[in-house]
């Protein structure tokens, strides 16, 4: 993706392929999994079909702010400590 700012013309790397949008994904499954809890039994916690889960734990959907509150609450994990463990990437 490019982005021109100032007559400037730079190449933006997208998060979702960022390290650290990867380690975010593996926080989210690991938190998950610690709560001993399937994609089935998350999913249906917030009211939405497996894929929903299965496609934001694999990177393929993006997960808005709201969303991810939501995954916390349901899961169980404090999601100000997982913000805090991506900032040390």
């Amino acid at each position: 993706m490019w982005l021109r700012l100032r007559g400037w013309t730079k190449l933006v790397a997208k998060s979702i392929y960022s390290k650290r949008y990867g380690k975010f994904l593996d926080l989210l499954v690991k938190a998950r999994k610690r709560a001993d809890l399937t994609q089935v039994e998350v999913a249906s916690r917030l009211g939405r079909p497996q894929s929903f889960v299965s496609k934001y734990e694999s990177g393929e959907r993006r997960l808005d702010v709201v969303e991810f509150l939501e995954i916390a609450q349901v899961v169980r994990f404090d999601p100000i400590k997982l913000i805090r463990t991506l900032n040390t990437i």
